[in-house]
């Protein structure tokens, strides 16, 4: 774990709510140990040592070794482009104090700001980031994405990012499967347990997973909510029976860009980071 909390302090015993009981528990400590200052030592870097990075759109040494990057710098749009562009959208998309947000649009003028999408394409990974919703948003992070020529914004599966409570879409589908972190109109998540779900204003962490064997999960806050097989029988019932019916060959493509959606709403990404998956 890294964080930039309390760098030192006392090291506590819990004894918890031992007085609201009647039968006199008891709680024994034996080998208290610790090492400390000039006599630790590091452990030597691994690729597989799980990493929890609270500082924001920073890498530690663990992940350099393991392969991670970071997508998003949090100082601009670097590595980011529009559907169909080399560059990124002119508006719509801020960056402030390290985090990225797409603004909300003037839906009255018909004005769209265009999603956001890498300019490198991506075929198996390991995809992290955290958002935070507004009351009534709407967004998704998109993979294996294609963009029709002339439009502002792509196609490709995408892990939906949404206010399941305001927002009239998670109504929608079919058995919740366009709620939050879902295989949109796909697949409906497994939600975890509303302890475990930030509200809205409050920062989700967000997880996807394409492993080289097409295997995929979606994951929110630290639990899987998704798991499926990327073209395989299932999954082209699913899609035959979903809005992509018509669009052959929908998310097959060998690779393709991450999209960050605009959907008229404002969202804030940021921590945004990926680990390719080699075969």
């Amino acid at each position: 774990m890294v964080d930039d909390l309390t760098l030192k302090g006392l090291i506590a015993l819990q004894v918890h709510g031992v007085k609201e009981r009647a039968g006199g528990e008891q709680i024994h400590w034996k080998n208290i140990r610790i090492q400390t200052g000039q006599a630790m030592k590091p452990s030597p870097l691994d690729k597989t040592t799980p990493v929890a990075n609270y500082m924001i759109n920073t890498l530690s040494p663990q992940e350099k070794a393991q392969g991670v990057t970071l997508l998003f710098n949090g100082k601009d749009l670097s590595g980011w482009r529009s559907a169909n562009q080399q560059t990124p959208p002119a508006q719509g998309w801020k960056v402030e104090n390290g985090v990225l947000q797409v603004l909300p649009e003037d839906k009255a003028s018909g004005l769209r700001w265009g999603d956001l999408l890498t300019v490198k394409n991506f075929t198996s990974f390991e995809l992290t980031f955290d958002f935070k919703l507004t009351e009534g948003a709407n967004s998704g992070v998109k993979y294996f994405v294609t963009t029709a020529a002339g439009s502002k914004s792509g196609l490709g599966l995408e892990n939906q990012v949404l206010d399941d409570e305001r927002h009239p879409d998670a109504k929608k589908g079919i058995d919740g499967n366009r709620t939050l972190s879902g295989l949109y109109d796909l697949i409906a998540p497994v939600k975890p347990e509303p302890r475990h779900q930030s509200k809205i204003g409050e920062w989700n962490h967000g997880k996807n997973v394409v492993y080289a064997d097409n295997r995929a999960e979606h994951w929110l806050n630290g639990f899987k909510v998704v798991s499926y097989i990327r073209g395989c029988e299932d999954f082209q019932k699913l899609v035959a029976g979903s809005k992509y019916a018509r669009s052959a060959g929908f998310a097959m493509a060998e690779s393709g860009p991450l999209l960050l959606q605009a959907h008229g709403d404002a969202v804030y990404f940021t921590n945004i980071k990926i680990r390719e998956i080699k075969p």
